[in-house]
């Protein structure tokens, strides 16, 4: 025992109490049983230790604690027993040395300083400390007795002696030697400040210290009353109170009416009978006092609009050749704009607003950060083959899976060799290209080789040798010597994949051969927890930089990319091939998506074949079979489609004029629709044209002139509604929706105005020939069989006059009706509210794409989700002691910090889809400034800039800055003279639905919201200062946090037109107005309940379809209103039954059959999204629009339908005007 006295001595105690500072008793008090050499010896084994335990000051006293008591207590002789010695020679002088020793410590002191230090984690490899410190058993098995047993063990390289530490509980005797006693210290929580002033250890190193942090408030539980779901009560009730509120008007209606019907027996009626259908009537006369202002604009309208139609009809009948010609030119002088069309393919213009907030943010992450890489991916398994047990000598006994086998690692480290190898000719570069032009090489991105290439896989932790994957040698461990090989490195790599050199005697690096460490779930997938070597799939990533398109290398990354999927097709379907997998490439949804909309042009051609062959055929009169060739339509029916054509050629070729980009979408959706619109007009002009004799002395010309003034302004009622209808849509702020209807409300218009002109003119000149009873196709044949003398009603109408219109408005078939259609409705709304919305990305492809395998694959093994940043904008002082602890999470860190945040959300993934924590710069760079650590300073200023200098020498505040410039702004940040952005990167959780992308950005945001204004509260911190997630997915999703407000508000604009055009061109008739907006929206809302029950999602796509639904639902609906209103039947009963004979047979034809069958012939096609969005829901929608205009909408006319006519007023006024003149 010695006693430190004088000079030697003050310095010998300045010493250990600077090495240990729990042994000092102060000043002439302080004893120890040690060297100054033995204290130096000491200072640099603690030295390495506390490398990796300073994060916790409190662990690194208690690990230093334990060694100092050993080593230096003058009580060491109470607490250690020696079992071994050896003789040693020094200077001449031989003397015994201790080589070996038992270490008696209680069970309290030992578990104690083992909890303070388990959870300390090494930033550099993201690991934990203690991994490194427990030998085989890693931070997972680790105990206290192991890890002593670890410190003790001198074939670890670091003990310098063996040591056999005894635990032993307390008040236990049995087994100690005489005159020891297990030493029992006070050992420091990691929650406790050390004796030194220390602060405690962070909460990222340490549970104990972490605040009470409320777990994140569950999912909202479903809306329920009384434990039954919510909505469906509630439907339920409004459900039977509109079915006995009708049912209670019906009553009421019957009863006045037989109270009429007694009146009129008594002489009161002024007449009396019965309609067809056994429904009372008492018609009477329209006094001239009766006619309200209304009525008057409403004649008013209809005589406009007829006599000017009628005018109209008459002048372009006349001059057919001419205004043919004229439609020709200005059609023509639109689609010239063609030439300079451009196409959109990129999704992200398609679907996300340049002014959204996700557009903004990944522009402003792409600015300072560069794009995030292209990915080029391989999944590869094996199943069946049989896997092995290995009894490691570090790792005790380990399960390998069938994939992690060596000769299937050298068979994918084979494959990886050749793609790295790819190159070939661009005439881009104009010389031989490779990997090398286009990889992303983050440590190298200047003049990169191809081993700076960012290629992750499992072979990388081999650096890509075969050699070291053959590499064996024996290694002692524990008093026990085996074999290691290539199975330690790997369990010990995928556990610090960040280690430059492993613990086994193999002594080689994890860090990949580019120089980045390659975490495991980047390298294996298909594993529980951290069990790597129960992986079941190997993953091999190409990352590539991502160019702007207008970059030439953009092309040559694309060139790569395809050399890639050869290279991997040819792979899969050669014989010797001993995995399954998945593959894909950056490139590669766009390529299937452009693929299979090549493949898929032929079937909207046969559509459009079936379409137009049924207008052909269904237009012809067939009066007798000498005069087929005369009655059919084929030129008008090719002329009608030429129409519709034009009017999408002329849409497409004026947008393209003033800059406004076309679709796929446009290309494949605008053409149907208005078609659809066009065929219902073609027919119902075509029809009313066959139906109508011509009268006495009037001229072919005058008579198309008057048919076009009779059904024109329904033409216009529809076409204009769904013109304005479509303008409107265009106020949405996606992309997509907005160029969408922006092209349809301009074709339909110019389809409305080439049929009053192109249309009228063809029309005209086969009605001249028809009336020469010359052949269609060949004019120069004429027939003797003259034309009957009698209207052609056709096969239609006179059914549908005697048969369905009967039915249909018998009284009790429309109670049915109306009680039925208002459970639909009723139905659907519930229905609404379970509506699935988003749109999976596997959907986007067609059936039997690789990519489908992939999407399959993807899910099923990788265990993590995309990265995400927050990214930070400029206006944060990174420089402060203050904007440094609210980033960082080592000792001292506020524990609210940014990183602490994020790792808050880590602990619930569940909810917060947060599954790794950020790594921060902050943190790396603060242990890049411990004093405990002799690596990586430079002289900043002064006479030795550039050279060593130890940490404790360095002043933080002069390091700072010249880091974040040198250093971080070359990697992590752009600087200007200020730091403009800095981010930290996370990884959400795996992640698979459109749902779940969803919500994991909605979080992301919550929380980058809640660290904004955390940082926001440091001084110096400008107010606009953000953080913000950004991952690629983003810019996808974010459209699904609005698309239900965003469809609500677009829907609704489309409704408005039809309201009021409909009152507009009816004179201002509200009713009419109101049952025509009624009856869309119930064919709207119908349409989304049937999205939910037949699995159709609600997303961009069909929301085009809903407000093309809108339109086309204007076509079944509008046409019977007015047709109901102009009717001059005596009752509601009897207009309804003439709009549904006259009206319901031409919209049939026109809509109904004009769609289906190009419909169904898209249930062929091999994309899902138009078997999916084009079939089902268009029809969904044409079977809803039929049922709804052909069934409901005229039975709720008979119910509710304006009481006075239109024409019955047109006798009122004539009468009150002949009255006048006389």
């Amino acid at each position: 025992m010695d006693i430190f006295v004088g000079v030697d001595t003050l310095f010998v105690r300045a010493n250990q109490v600077k090495v240990c500072p729990m042994l000092d008793r102060g000043e002439g008090s302080t004893t120890a049983c040690c060297s100054i050499k033995q204290l130096k010896s000491l200072e640099m084994s603690l030295m390495l230790s506390k490398a990796v335990l300073m994060r916790c000051p409190s662990c690194a006293d208690n690990f230093a604690h334990l060694h100092c008591i050993n080593t230096c207590s003058p009580d060491q002789t109470t607490t250690i027993n020696v079992t071994r010695t050896m003789n040693i020679t020094t200077l001449g002088i031989v003397k015994e040395a201790v080589v070996g020793y038992q270490a008696y410590l209680s069970t309290s002191f030992a578990d104690k300083s083992f909890e303070s230090c388990k959870n300390v984690r090494i930033p550099a490899t993201g690991g934990y400390a203690i991994a490194t410190m427990c030998g085989r058993y890693g931070s997972a098995l680790c105990t206290a007795q192991r890890w002593y047993d670890f410190q003790g063990d001198s074939s670890n390289g670091l003990a310098p002696l063996d040591i056999d530490f005894r635990l032993i509980p307390e008040g236990v005797t049995e087994g100690i030697p005489d005159g020891v006693v297990p030493y029992a210290g006070r050992a420091l929580g990691c929650n406790e400040m050390t004796p030194t002033g220390a602060e405690v250890c962070s909460c990222q190193d340490c549970q104990a210290s972490c605040p009470v942090v409320p777990s994140p408030p569950p999912p909202a539980e479903p809306f329920t009353i009384g434990g039954v779901d919510g909505y469906l009560v509630l439907c339920v009730i409004f459900l039977c109170v509109l079915i006995l509120a009708f049912l209670l008007f019906v009553l009421s209606t019957y009863l006045l009416r037989k109270e009429e019907g007694k009146d009129s027996e008594k002489g009161k009626g002024k007449r009396k009978g019965m309609d067809k259908n056994g429904n009372n009537v008492s018609e009477r006369l329209i006094e001239p006092w009766e006619v309200t202002c209304t009525d008057k604009n409403s004649l008013a309208t209809q005589e406009f609009l007829g006599s000017g139609f009628r005018a109209w009809g008459t002048l372009v009948a006349s001059h057919p050749l001419k205004v043919l010609l004229a439609s020709a030119v200005v059609t023509a002088a639109f689609a010239t704009g063609l030439m300079h069309i451009e196409l959109t393919t990129d999704p992200v213009q398609l679907w996300s607003a340049p002014n959204s907030r996700a557009r903004m943010e990944k522009d402003f992450h792409d600015k300072h950060f560069d794009p995030f890489f292209r990915t080029n991916q391989m999944i590869l398994t094996a199943p069946g083959r049989p896997g092995h047990f290995y009894d490691s000598l570090l790792f005790g006994k380990q399960n390998f899976s069938g994939i992690i086998a060596k000769d299937l690692i050298l068979e994918l480290l084979k494959l990886q060799r050749k793609i790295q190898n790819i190159e070939f000719w661009s005439n881009d570069l104009n010389r031989m290209a490779s990997l090398k032009d286009v990889c992303f090489a983050p440590l190298n991105p200047s003049n990169p080789s191809l081993t700076d290439c960012a290629v992750n896989s499992l072979p990388q932790y081999f650096q890509n040798s075969v050699a070291n994957l053959n590499a064996k040698v024996n290694m002692t461990e524990l008093g026990v010597t085996k074999e290691v090989d290539w199975r330690d490195h790997f369990i010990y790599c995928v556990n610090s994949p960040l280690s430059f050199k492993d613990i086994t005697d193999l002594q080689l690096s994890c860090m990949a051969d580019y120089g980045a460490p390659v975490f495991p779930f980047l390298a294996v997938g298909g594993y529980e927890k951290e069990g790597y070597t129960t992986a079941e799939a190997l993953i091999l990533t190409f990352s590539l930089n991502n160019y702007p398109r207008d970059n030439i290398k953009f092309k040559v990354a694309l060139e790569w990319e395809q050399r890639f999927l050869d290279i991997v097709q040819e792979y899969q379907k050669s014989p010797g091939n001993p995995f399954t997998f998945a593959y894909m490439a950056e490139r590669s949804l766009e390529d299937e998506i452009n693929r299979t909309t090549a493949e898929d042009i032929p079937i909207f051609m046969i559509s459009y074949a079936v379409i137009f062959v049924y207008i052909a055929v269904a237009l012809g009169e067939y009066t007798s079979f000498s005069r087929i060739l005369v009655d059919s339509k084929f030129l008008v029916g090719l002329g009608g489609i030429l129409v519709v054509g034009c009017s999408v050629l002329a849409s497409m070729g004026f947008y393209a004029w003033i800059g406004i980009p076309s679709s796929l979408i446009i290309l494949q959706v605008v053409p149907f629709l208005v078609l659809a619109v066009g065929a219902d007009n073609i027919f119902i002009f075509v029809l009313e044209y066959q139906r109508d004799a011509r009268r006495p002395g009037e001229k072919r010309e005058e008579r198309i002139g008057r048919v076009l003034g009779n059904v024109a302004p329904s033409m216009l009622l529809c076409s204009l509604s769904e013109s304005v209808c479509f303008f409107l849509g265009a106020l949405s702020t996606m992309p997509a929706v907005k160029s969408f209807a922006l092209y349809a409300a301009l074709a339909v218009l110019m389809d409305f105005v080439l049929q009053m002109t192109a249309f009228v003119a063809l029309l005209s000149l086969d009605a001249r020939r028809q009336d020469g009873n010359r052949c269609e196709l060949a004019c120069c044949v004429t027939v003797k069989t003259t034309a009957p003398t009698k209207p052609n009603e056709g096969f239609l109408l006179p059914a549908m006059r005697k048969y369905y219109a009967p039915v249909l408005l018998h009284p009790v078939t429309r109670v049915i009706v109306i009680v039925v259609f208002i459970f639909m409705f009723i139905s659907s709304i519930y229905l609404m509210f379970y509506v699935t919305v988003g749109l999976d990305q596997e959907l986007a492809m067609p059936q039997g794409s690789y990519m489908l395998e992939y999407f399959k694959y993807l899910y099923a093994y990788f265990e993590v989700g995309v990265p995400t940043y927050f990214v930070t904008t400029k206006g944060f002082n990174f420089t402060s002691i203050a904007g440094m602890n609210a980033t960082c999470s080592s000792v001292g860190c506020d524990p609210f910090s940014l990183t602490q945040k994020i790792q808050y959300a880590t602990e619930y993934p569940d909810l917060s889809y947060m599954a790794i924590p950020a790594n921060s710069w902050v943190d790396d760079f603060i242990d890049w400034l411990n004093p405990g650590s002799k690596c990586c300073r430079l002289y900043s200023i002064g006479p030795n800039k550039g050279k060593f200098c130890p940490a404790s020498e360095c002043e933080y505040q002069k390091h700072v800055s010249n880091l974040m410039y040198n250093v971080l702004c070359k990697s992590k940040v752009t600087c200007v003279s200020v730091l403009l952005a800095t981010r930290f990167m996370a990884y959400h959780t795996a992640l698979t639905t459109s749902k779940e992308f969803t919500a994991a950005l909605k979080i992301a945001r919550e929380l980058a919201h809640n660290i904004t204004l955390s940082m926001r509260s440091i001084p110096g911190t400008s107010q606009d200062f953000e953080v913000f997630p950004y991952t690629v997915t983003y810019v996808f999703y974010e459209q699904y946090l609005t698309i239900v407000s965003e469809g609500l508000f677009n829907i609704s604009l489309c409704l408005l037109p039809t309201f009021v055009v409909c009152c507009l061109l009816l004179g201002m008739d509200l009713r009419s107005g109101a049952l025509n907006l009624l009856t869309i929206i119930m064919i709207t809302v119908d349409t989304v309940g049937v999205m939910t029950l037949w699995g159709i999602d609600y997303n961009a796509v069909a929301l085009i379809n809903l407000v093309t639904a809108v339109g086309i639902s204007v076509e079944f609906v509008s046409h019977m209103t007015r047709s109901f209103a102009m009717s001059i039947q005596p009752t509601h009963v009897e207009r309804a039954k003439e709009a549904t004979a006259t009206m319901g047979s031409a919209v049939f034809a026109g809509v109904a059959m004009t769609n289906l069958p190009g419909i169904v012939v898209l249930a062929f096609a091999k994309a899902q999204l138009i078997q999916i969005f084009f079939f089902r829901l268009n029809l969904v929608i044409t079977l809803l629009g039929m049922a709804h205009g052909l069934i409901f909408l005229p039975v709720l006319l008979s119910y509710f339908g304006e009481s006075v006519c239109v024409r019955a007023c047109v006798r009122a006024w004539a009468r009150v005007n002949q009255q006048i003149s006389h």
